[in-house]
């Protein structure tokens, strides 16, 4: 009783029941991306091929996320995920049947990436936009925080599991895993009674769509926090991508060590999850945003540098805070500064810039990867977000406007 006191968006059923079926389904999407990365690694052994699979799973997202925003405003949002959560079982089934008969190509691989990140372009801004539906304003930051705790933990689960599967049974078991995963959160979203609600009435796809970017660039405190999530996503969280060529070429660690690395991610970010769900709310977002982006920036860059596994494990818990404690406090104002009507087109414009980006920066950091070498790329990579998060830093240091949601 205390727990759902404290975490207080656990008081509400319908949160409750979707809250557990993501943390299994999630489960299953970390245990693929370990495998689908080791996979592509295995068939190719090079980073560039890395980040074009990534660029596939992502582009998507980058074409079409903002078409997602306005369906998720227009339609009711349960029976959105319920069409997305069952298109997501077909790449995954599909990934493990290929590889299991040995007839798997990278072309295969990336075609099925980008299958799935079609079906999360329009996933992400429904599932974001309809926490507040199931919780109310009130206890919005605290289930953002939660769904967060829930991923990461998913995170720090998939990727260990993902690794004995991969030595012990093989890769196709992790994405038969996967698909069988998708089926939790389906029946969780046919239980709850909350369905959403259809906040507009069309005035054409166009107009909806300027209507969602003129409000942005309205608001200067929105439109400055969500290039800095831009940047972020551009050129440093890119470095997930290459984490097998740490785990193989640099540290010497293998696929299991692999698994741990992306897990210490997710240690972090689970940590910096149950911080912000156990606080309820963080009074002082603009120094909280500044000290985690400043956090994320600079552990990157010392992640690049390191030369021992458990150095790097170490480093990557704090990567993982510094990005979780950044985006879950930026999420819940992005929400809380937009009104009803628009929410879903703002979250839209947060899934593009956050995953949308990830397709252009995968790319590029790959071909720098080519050139200049892995850790040299992600060390570049983490300077840029370094200089990204000071300037940032001294916009906001003198204002006030991220602090007025907490008065």
């Amino acid at each position: 009783m205390a727990i759902v006191e404290r975490f207080s968006a656990l008081r509400y059923r319908d949160f409750r029941i979707f809250w557990f079926g993501q943390l299994i389904s999630l489960s299953g999407t970390w245990m693929q991306s370990v495998a689908q990365g080791w996979l592509v690694y295995s068939l190719t052994k090079s980073p560039f091929y890395l980040g074009m699979v990534a660029a596939a799973g992502s582009l998507p997202i980058l074409l079409f996320t903002l078409a997602g925003g306005i369906a998720a405003d227009r339609l009711r949002k349960r029976n959105l995920l319920l069409m997305t959560q069952a298109l997501s079982i077909i790449p995954a089934l599909l990934l493990g049947i290929l590889t299991d008969i040995d007839i798997i190509a990278v072309w295969q691989v990336a075609l099925l990436a980008a299958f799935l990140g079609t079906i999360n372009a329009f996933d992400i801004p429904a599932r974001q936009s309809f926490f507040i539906e199931m919780v109310g304003k009130g206890n919005l930051m605290n289930a953002i925080a939660l769904n967060s705790a829930a991923f990461n933990g998913a995170r720090m689960i998939g990727p260990v599991i993902a690794g004995v599967t991969i030595s012990y049974i093989g890769l196709p078991g992790c994405f038969y895993l996967n698909a069988f995963s998708f089926i939790a959160v389906i029946i969780a979203l046919s239980m709850i009674k909350t369905k959403g609600e259809v906040k507009i009435r069309s005035k054409g796809f166009a107009r909806d769509f300027i209507e969602g970017i003129q409000f942005i660039k309205r608001e200067p405190e929105i439109y400055r926090i969500i290039l800095l999530i831009a940047v972020f996503s551009f050129v440093g969280l890119p470095y997930i991508t290459f984490l097998p060529i740490f785990a193989v070429e640099v540290l010497g660690a293998g696929v299991k060590g692999l698994g741990f690395l992306v897990a210490a991610t997710g240690i972090g970010s689970l940590s910096a999850a149950l911080f912000i769900a156990f606080r309820g709310d963080i009074k002082e977002k603009n120094r909280f945003i500044s000290v985690s982006a400043l956090c994320f920036s600079f552990s990157l860059f010392a992640f690049s540098l390191s030369k021992v596994f458990y150095l790097s494990t170490a480093i990557l818990i704090f990567v993982g805070w510094g990005i979780m404690s950044f985006l879950a406090t930026a999420n819940s104002f992005l929400q809380l500064s937009s009104p009803d009507d628009l929410r879903g087109r703002v979250m839209s414009v947060y899934a593009l810039v956050f995953l949308g980006a990830a397709p252009i920066g995968n790319s590029l950091i790959g071909i720098l990867a080519d050139s200049v070498g892995t850790t040299n790329a992600v060390s570049i990579s983490a300077i840029v977000c370094i200089i990204s998060s000071i300037i940032f830093s001294l916009k906001i240091s003198n204002r006030k406007y991220l602090t007025k949601l907490s008065n």
